[in-house]
């Protein structure tokens, strides 16, 4: 039987908490309340063994309001990314473009033909949605979509090389966010993974070399999320697929990011791009929606028409299928490709090509409106989402007065509605702009002042 201080018989009940007006006037319908009242009382119990006194019963009553606000809205909620990182994974990656948004909306609003043919009448495929818009702004015969590009990457590989062996360069063995690794992946499709090369000095030999009549494929996997230097060396793509070829093996290429448009145009190195690598000589390539693309997350496989109907009817792609929502805000990204206006409709495309003039302005303006003491610094933004790593671009940011601590600080604007996540460099609070959508300035502006005045 459980003891009870008299410290903690001093917590009132959850029926005398719900009798309170901040109570009552949060949840009229009381549908919440209990569960806020729960949850905050159970918190209070387990600060008070430590000693730590609890608020009077009109405090508390205040903070169960404040619960049952978060409940009604839920825990996944909008931020305004002051960080830098452009395509930053714990923040959704790559914002959507109106037209994305005006499209998914349009198929969430009611029934889709997601898997019926109009003109026949009869059951159709989702892929078809996707399919042909991708296949075109990559130069393939044919394309798919999934979920995001670790799946890609493992059904293109449970559907053409399942019991069979997979080469790739020891330099390429990577892992991604969340600690998932290249050979992992591989070993769950059923293919056998054999290592070639070294860490730093893979040649098309190598391949040559470790292939036999129970290789399946090459698999080349873009170093996306890290750089090697000095004494390195892999084999240009195309030097590599004539080598799979020549064995009759194929060549896959996992290039991660997905840039559709040259990255030089934005001062950044060269990323490659599908196109590039199917022209080299690639049979498949994937690649990810929601890094530098720009769309909503999936995993693009493109490829020859052939090998992409394997992948299709393999099982595993019922399991990693796109949702009607992404399906179609993908098409509308894609179309944007298609149509020449991807550099003015979409937001990340808009972020890489703001340039650090506009953004000093932009940041001086969200001063003025703020009306705090804070000022512009001079700023680093890097593109993030494991895209072109140790690359950045000049930036400006906000630094914020020194009205708290600075972790004390940045917490305050995580918790303001809306959110913004800054970060923290030198206990200095900085909000860096290029990751900032221009129309979340004023937002902005009003999120900074009550954080510095709270």
């Amino acid at each position: 039987m459980t003891r009870h201080t008299p410290e903690l018989r001093q917590i009132p009940s959850v029926d005398r908490l719900l009798r309170e007006p901040a109570v009552l006037a949060a949840d009229p319908a009381g549908a919440l309340a209990r569960i806020a009242a729960r949850a905050v009382l159970a918190g209070w119990r387990a600060r008070m063994t430590d000693g730590i006194e609890a608020p009077p019963l009109a405090a508390l009553a205040d903070e169960v309001a404040r619960e049952i606000v978060a409940l009604r809205g839920g825990t996944l909620r909008p931020v305004i990314n002051g960080t830098g990182v452009l395509i930053q994974t714990n923040l959704g990656r790559s914002p959507l473009s109106a037209r994305a948004l005006d499209a998914a909306r349009a198929v969430a609003a009611g029934y889709s033909n997601l898997e019926f043919d109009l003109e026949a009448g009869e059951r159709g495929h989702r892929h078809a949605h996707v399919a042909a818009r991708i296949a075109r702004v990559c130069g393939a015969d044919d394309a798919t979509a999934v979920n995001n590009n670790a799946g890609g990457v493992l059904l293109v590989l449970a559907a053409l090389c399942a019991g069979r062996k997979v080469l790739v360069s020891r330099g390429q063995l990577v892992e991604i966010g969340g600690g998932f690794r290249i050979p992992d992946v591989l070993r769950q499709s059923g293919a056998e993974l054999v290592e070639v090369g070294t860490t730093n000095r893979t040649y098309a030999r190598d391949f040559v070399a470790a292939m036999d009549d129970h290789v399946a494929a090459v698999l080349h996997v873009h170093a996306s999320n890290f750089r090697l230097s000095g004494f390195v060396a892999q084999p240009p793509l195309a030097e590599l697929a004539a080598a799979a070829h020549e064995q009759g093996c194929l060549l896959l290429d996992d290039l991660g990011s997905g840039a559709l448009v040259p990255t030089e145009q934005f001062g950044l190195p060269h990323e490659p791009m599908p196109r590039e690598s199917l022209a080299a000589g690639a049979d498949v390539v994937m690649f990810s929606g929601d890094k530098l693309l720009g769309g909503p997350q999936a995993g693009c496989i493109a490829g020859r028409a052939d090998l992409l109907e394997a992948v299709r009817r393999h099982p595993l792609a019922r399991a990693l299928r796109m949702d009607k929502l992404d399906l179609a805000a993908l098409d509308a990204t894609l179309a944007a490709y298609e149509e020449g206006t991807a550099a003015r409709e979409l937001p990340l495309l808009r972020m890489l090509a703001a340039s650090p003039a506009s953004l000093r302005r932009r940041a001086r303006t969200v001063l003025r409106i703020s009306d705090i003491p804070g000022r512009s610094v001079p700023s680093r933004a890097m593109v993030g989402g494991g895209s072109l790593p140790q690359e950045g671009l000049d930036s400006a940011a906000i630094a914020l007065p020194a009205v708290a601590p600075a972790l004390e600080l940045a917490a305050r604007l995580r918790g303001g509605r809306p959110a913004v996540v800054p970060r923290v460099e030198r206990d200095l609070v900085l909000v860096d702009l290029r990751a900032v959508l221009p129309e979340q300035d004023r937002a902005l502006a009003a999120a900074l002042r009550a954080a510095c005045l709270a």
